[in-house]
């Protein structure tokens, strides 16, 4: 089967920074998933989440993931690769076909960060606000909240976890390389 990395965490976790870093790094494709709902639905997260809610997105967003693992990218992007690096939408492992689909097709690494350095982070971030929809009211303690929910799911299916707390992008994709087995199974 093709393997796969997928990095799972938070959202503010650095999962498509330190991404596209390792992806570079390994020569191998690297696919956003939300890039992608946003690019197939021809608006952003927040809107999505307006017009169809949660469960909409999220079905959305499953099929994505179910999509990415099977053929991510057209044969001319992808060359002869059978691997792909995959940033996931913090939500995915909220669904359990979603968290059985991620183990059996790839390496799962769990980005971490604190409740505190997630907002900051978010704060800093400009196109949060317009792209990312509050869940259950906002702030920290919409991360915290959330993080008490979703934790369990990652730490279950991580086959690595990194603490991104004080610590650069590329740093942390250098962590990864050498603490990560990427060789093909099949």
């Amino acid at each position: 089967m093709t393997r796969h990395l997928y990095l799972v965490g938070y959202r503010g976790t650095g999962k498509t920074t330190i991404g596209r870093l390792v992806a570079a790094a390994l020569g191998w494709p690297f696919v956003d998933l939300d890039e992608r709902i946003e690019a197939v639905a021809g608006r952003s997260i927040a809107a999505i989440f307006a017009d169809e809610g949660e469960a909409g997105f999220r079905d959305r967003e499953s099929a994505a993931l179910m999509e990415a693992a099977l053929l991510p990218l057209s044969e001319a992007e992808r060359g002869n690769q059978n691997q792909t690096v995959i940033s996931t939408g913090g939500g995915i492992v909220l669904r359990e076909e979603n968290r059985r689909h991620l183990k059996s097709t790839g390496l799962v690494v769990w980005l971490r960060a604190s409740a505190e350095t997630i907002w900051a982070r978010l704060q800093a971030d400009a196109t949060t606000a317009g792209r990312r929809p509050n869940l259950s009211g906002g702030g920290l303690a919409e991360i915290i909240e959330l993080l008490a929910v979703r934790e369990r799911f990652y730490q279950q299916i991580a086959d690595g976890s990194f603490d991104t707390d004080g610590r650069s992008p590329e740093a942390l994709a250098a962590t990864i390389l050498t603490r990560i087995d990427f060789s093909p199974s099949d």
